[in-house]
């Protein structure tokens, strides 16, 4: 997502405040999104008909970067809608490149990209990005909402394979890297309630308006690759 310059504290929980245990709580089957060889189970956002900014390459769903370093026009979001889930996926991003993984989005023509109304996990170079970066723009955070543990987090240099996943439980969300709890926090606190209507989202009404919504992919402008996402609900 693009790079805004507004002030936002972490409300993050510590690392050892888990969610759930997800082992003992899931009640869902493993769900591939991505098949390897084709984007089925996939459609551009509010657009129908052939995708042509992202590609399979040799089993990795590859993001061409056609947008031109914007933010809208080119994410791509999945036909099923999700509500509590355990979501993986393996990711690398190219040199001072931009992307994202959003979550709960809300598909309409009022909307001109998936962000309006879906949290991101964000995925981008830390070192090489063109730009400062606020802690709430680098890798794994919730954007401009919760910054990662910079003290937990490791970051795989541009060009080799990262592992992220999200748990998302009634309203507590956990953001891991790398096998690492980065972020951790919980919706409708005073905390997040006051990064919501005083940072970036206060001018986005619609901002996490729904607890149930589909996966979205974001195309900034620059190459992404992603493989090995699946999901399961919780």
């Amino acid at each position: 997502m693009g790079v805004f310059m507004i002030a936002c504290g972490s409300g993050n929980r510590t690392a050892d405040q888990h969610v759930n245990d997800v082992g003992a709580e899931s009640t869902g089957e493993w769900i591939s999104l991505f098949d390897g060889t084709s984007l089925n189970g996939w459609h551009g956002f509010n657009k129908p008909g052939t995708v042509d900014n992202w590609v399979v390459e040799q089993g990795v769903l590859t993001c061409l970067g056609k947008t031109g370093g914007g933010d809208i026009g080119g994410d791509i979001v999945t036909d099923e809608e999700f509500g509590n889930f355990e979501l993986e996926w393996e990711w690398k991003i190219s040199e001072q490149g931009n992307s994202g993984l959003m979550y709960h989005v809300v598909e309409d023509s009022k909307y001109n990209a998936p962000y309006e109304t879906g949290p991101e996990y964000q995925l981008i170079d830390d070192i090489g990005f063109g730009a400062k970066l606020e802690k709430w723009q680098e890798a794994g955070a919730n954007y401009a909402m919760n910054p990662a543990d910079n003290s937990k987090k490791k970051l795989n240099p541009v060009g080799e394979w990262n592992t992220s996943k999200i748990v998302y439980k009634d309203g507590n969300v956990e953001h891991w890297l790398n096998g690492a709890l980065i972020v951790a926090f919980s919706e409708g606190t005073p905390d997040w309630n006051k990064e919501k209507n005083e940072g970036k989202w206060k001018d986005y009404p619609d901002y996490k308006i729904t607890n149930n919504g589909r996966i979205a992919l974001q195309d900034h402008g620059d190459r992404a690759w992603f493989r090995n996402i699946r999901i399961r609900e919780l």
